[in-house]
């Protein structure tokens, strides 16, 4: 046996692939070692972000937790239409906020610190919110409605960030449009979900990492400049570009968006010690995962992906359970736990596939 010292000496087991990776076993893959915090059953959760996080959200709700849902929809519609109309499927009914910019610009929106020139779209004989554009499916039937739903909006998403104890944020997309004017951000472009497609009016742009990283950090100091508690749970989405407007590959641009927002989100954890960061990215997409977790368009996450995902989080989040190597032995996830039929997740990003196609 050799006396030689090496700094590698004495590291666990968890800093090792072969015994963190090689030898999980079929969903038992857990990448998360350490959290800042737990979430106690008092808390009341935020959630904002990508399609993904449509997933945390539904779990948190079913938990036993406080799901935090100030903008709850009005009295006497059915459960389906509530979902149709997306109350409830976030904290606050701002649909898929994809990029940090996004964000950042719901927030000053909120508190009156930005106010963009852009008017309402007009899709067909409707309007809809240019910022939201999909969270009334059948359109605002004059512009009046449609502000005074976004007072009452801006009111919920006030409450969000300063009465929540956790918010969640799931960082999703790099690629946005934005007006030329004033730099206003969209979920999707003009033209898909309503409005015009001008290129003297809108452009493209692709976050850069300094961007990203900029933004990120700002938005965890304005939350919490009116929250002085909070703490808030990055994430990254695990869901692919279902196109890019990069003249590259959309794998290319898939990894180089998540790069990024993986980066950032590592930026702000290492920078606040109120930030935390959940691997839903690293679960769904490791090579060593025991199956494909995405259904056959390689995209959507599948409830067998969904369910590993929500483990890991219960496991340290809920119930602070420390890290340790799970045994060759245990069995794969029971059936039970794989045959909830999926729910549908509400993605903005979707529509673009069927702008495409409808334009052909």
């Amino acid at each position: 046996m050799s006396t030689r010292r090496h700094p590698y000496q004495g590291i666990g087991d968890h800093q090792l692939w072969n015994r963190a990776v090689t030898w999980a076993p079929p969903g038992g893959l857990d990448p998360v070692v350490h959290t800042r915090w737990s979430i106690d059953t008092t808390d009341r959760i935020g959630t904002m972000g990508s399609c993904f996080a449509q997933h945390l959200a539904r779990h948190l709700a079913r938990s036993g937790v406080d799901y935090f849902v100030p903008e709850a929809g009005p009295d006497g519609i059915s459960d389906e239409e509530r979902t149709r109309r997306q109350y409830g499927v976030f904290s606050a009914r701002y649909g898929n906020v994809y990029t940090v910019a996004q964000a950042v610009q719901l927030f000053e929106r909120a508190y009156g610190d930005y106010t963009p020139t852009e008017e309402p779209w007009q899709r067909d004989d409707v309007f809809v919110d240019p910022f939201r554009p999909t969270v009334e499916p059948d359109g605002f039937a004059d512009e009046a409605q449609l502000l005074t739903d976004r007072d009452t909006h801006l009111a919920a998403v006030r409450r969000v960030f300063e009465e929540s104890d956790v918010v969640v944020f799931t960082l999703g997309l790099t690629e946005a449009w934005r007006a030329r004017a004033d730099g206003a951000v969209f979920a999707t472009a003009p033209g898909v979900n309503g409005g015009q497609w001008d290129p003297e009016r809108y452009e493209f742009v692709n976050y850069d990492i300094d961007e990203v990283r900029t933004d990120l950090r700002r938005y965890c100091e304005l939350v919490r400049s009116v929250n002085p508690d909070v703490r808030i749970l990055l994430t990254v989405s695990p869901v692919p570009l279902i196109a890019t407007y990069e003249d590259r590959h959309v794998l290319v641009s898939t990894t180089w968006s998540k790069s990024v927002l993986r980066v950032a989100a590592e930026d702000a954890y290492q920078r606040y010690d109120f930030v935390d960061y959940f691997p839903s990215y690293e679960l769904i997409n490791a090579a060593s995962s025991p199956r494909n977790y995405f259904a056959p368009d390689l995209r959507e996450v599948e409830e067998m992906g969904v369910s590993h995902v929500m483990r890991a989080f219960t496991r340290h989040y809920l119930d602070r359970q420390p890290w340790q190597a799970a045994p060759v032995t245990v069995a794969p996830p029971p059936a039970a736990a794989t045959s909830i039929a999926p729910e549908p997740v509400i993605c903005d990003e979707e529509t673009i596939a069927a702008a495409i196609e409808a334009s052909r």
